[in-house]
């Protein structure tokens, strides 16, 4: 079982040197060290350390990728070694996960696989990320390659997070508009229909609705947790289906506002991945296949497919998106205009760049619209409710005036 051994030496010139290194046994480390002309003069089995997991905390984000990316780009371009870069990386890193998976990486490459084979055996390395390493390494261009995947993760980063403000929005205000009207009909609505079991008499129909919804909801609420728990489960079970996702994802794309936000969202993640990686000098099939992956939405993905396909029988990236129907003409001209000057990887980033603008001016406009149209909607509901309880108190007071 490997182990994380902590070291201490000199170098043949005298140098302090230490570190930590996974291995097998410490013969082994010894044996590492020797390679490297260290004189060991410390050695022990790293102390374990009590880590409580943390669901959201040890997650290695795209923003924590993309920092690692930048820093390895300026340290390979200042002629730094590689491992010594991953060494230096590994040791300044907070996340455990990260920490570990750059600690094993470091080791496979110092066994003599490449940079991308070490990197290619962890899920925190995506396939885009893999193949453009693997094109630089091929290349000579390593720190070149490493400087666009970072400026790539920025601005992923950057348009997954408007993307995410896009949605939390609307629906932070719902859950507080739904708050607020279960406070209503748990809390306040019960004192009002005491108050009219004492009077007696028929109640108007508002107010019989809303006392039967009040009712329900205080005797049967747990129905209403396993019916709301039911319903997630079987969403869940149709959206992992390939037809459930194409029909979910697809119907996104119609709803107003919002489904301009996810298409224009897709459109700038598909040119600006597949430019970065036609620019890295990976093959446009890989490319696409890569770039389809990681649509974010099935129905681009579906189309991003499709285009791949046509392009194996020969045919150019332009045509197969124009008939998709999913790319306005815009895109798809540009595109065809870049084929054919040979400039395809920087007129896939023109898009992107014109794209992430969009996305901006989109999630201001769902904004904007959402606000006046929840709190409508909160105020009709809330409102009605108020208006439905003082029914009666009129009813009453036009009984007691004619009386």
């Amino acid at each position: 079982m490997a182990t994380t051994f902590v070291w201490k030496g000199r170098s043949p010139t005298g140098e302090i040197l230490s570190g930590e290194y996974i291995a097998e046994n410490k013969q082994e480390l010894i044996s590492h060290l020797r390679k490297r002309k260290v004189i060991v003069t410390s050695l022990k089995q790293k102390s374990k350390d009590i880590n409580i997991p943390l669901p959201f905390g040890n997650k290695v984000s795209v923003k924590d990728l993309g920092v690692f990316t930048r820093q390895f780009a300026t340290m390979i371009n200042a002629g730094l070694p590689m491992v010594q870069c991953l060494e230096i990386l590994s040791a300044q890193m907070e996340k455990p996960v990260f920490k570990k998976t750059v600690s094993t990486v470091t080791n496979d490459v110092e066994g003599g696989s490449t940079l991308a084979e070490a990197l290619a055996k962890h899920k925190v390395f995506s396939n885009l990320y893999v193949n453009m390493v693997e094109a630089g390494e091929a290349g000579g261009i390593l720190d070149q390659i490493l400087n666009r995947l970072a400026v790539y993760l920025e601005k992923a980063e950057a348009l997954s997070r408007k993307v995410k403000s896009a949605m939390t929005y609307p629906t932070v205000v719902a859950v507080v508009a739904l708050g607020a009207t279960i406070f209503m009909l748990m809390f306040i609505i019960p004192t009002f229909a005491k108050m009219f079991t004492d009077f007696g008499g028929d109640l108007p129909l508002p107010t019989k609705i809303v006392l039967m919804l009040s009712a329900f909801l205080r005797n049967a609420w747990y129905m209403l947790l396993l019916g709301a728990g039911a319903a997630v489960f079987v969403f869940k079970r149709f959206y992992a289906t390939e037809a459930g996702k194409l029909k979910i994802d697809g119907l996104m794309l119609k709803v107003p506002v919002l489904g301009s936000v996810i298409r224009k969202a897709s459109i700038a993640r598909f040119t600006r991945t597949l430019g970065t990686l036609i620019s890295s000098g990976v093959p446009i099939l890989n490319g696409l296949d890569i770039t389809a992956r990681t649509a974010g939405n099935k129905v681009v993905e579906k189309a991003i497919f499709a285009t791949r396909e046509s392009i194996s029988q020969g045919d150019t990236i332009a045509e197969p998106l124009r008939k998709s129907g999913v790319f306005p003409p815009m895109v798809t001209q540009m595109i065809g205009v870049g084929e054919q000057t040979g400039a395809l990887d920087e007129m896939l980033d023109k898009i992107a760049n014109f794209y992430d603008d969009e996305v901006d001016t989109a999630v201001e406009q769902l904004t904007s619209i959402i606000e006046p149209v929840m709190i409508v909607i909160m105020g009709v509901i809330v409102g009605g409710m108020l208006i439905s309880m003082y029914l009666p108190m009129f009813k009453l007071i036009n009984v007691v005036s004619g009386g």
